[in-house]
């Protein structure tokens, strides 16, 4: 009987030895997924190429002394101030400060609100990690990078956008 349980507990000792090394193991690796900072997310768009809309869109930013850049998507975008060199991406939850308004003028928001960038408008999740906390941005966005086609509020459907935005 002694020598049965000397091979019992030898068993039980080299199973809790591997079963502290798995554990160890599956730690490490949690440890190093967590300490990544990718951000895999994009902002998924089509280029917009409304002319109608891009010419009511230069003549806003003319108008409004807007000396604007224009990104691959359709958005036009004059940098106020960069911010920080580190630019929020996708998977961050981010603290702006806001006002939009319609070409005409007419405001329909303003505002400050801390959310996830993934879960706003396109146009916002593009224009936004171009600056850094602390940077401005003035962004006049296509329809199709806002609310579309669809009515949103105060925002007619298919109206091109103008957002003046500082990161916080």
């Amino acid at each position: 009987m002694s020598i049965l349980t000397k091979k019992t507990t030898k068993i039980i000792g080299f199973s809790s030895i591997l079963a502290i090394f798995a554990l160890i193991f599956v730690i490490s690796l949690n440890s190093s997924c967590a300490k990544s900072n990718a951000c895999d997310l994009k902002a998924s768009y089509t280029n917009d190429a409304n002319a109608a809309q891009n010419t009511a869109m230069v003549a806003f930013c003319t108008s409004n002394n807007i000396t604007y850049s224009t990104h691959p998507s359709g958005i036009l975008y004059q940098i106020i101030t960069p911010g920080a060199a580190t630019k929020p991406n996708l998977c961050e939850t981010i603290s702006m400060t806001y006002t939009g308004t319609l070409l005409n003028g007419t405001k329909f928001d303003a505002g400050t609100i801390s959310y996830p960038l993934s879960q706003l408008i396109v146009g916002w999740q593009i224009a936004v990690p171009l600056i850094g906390k602390g940077g401005r941005i003035k962004v006049v966005l296509p329809s199709s990078l806002g609310y579309g086609a669809q009515t949103a509020g105060p925002i007619p459907a298919n109206s091109p956008l103008y957002f003046d935005i500082t990161l916080n």
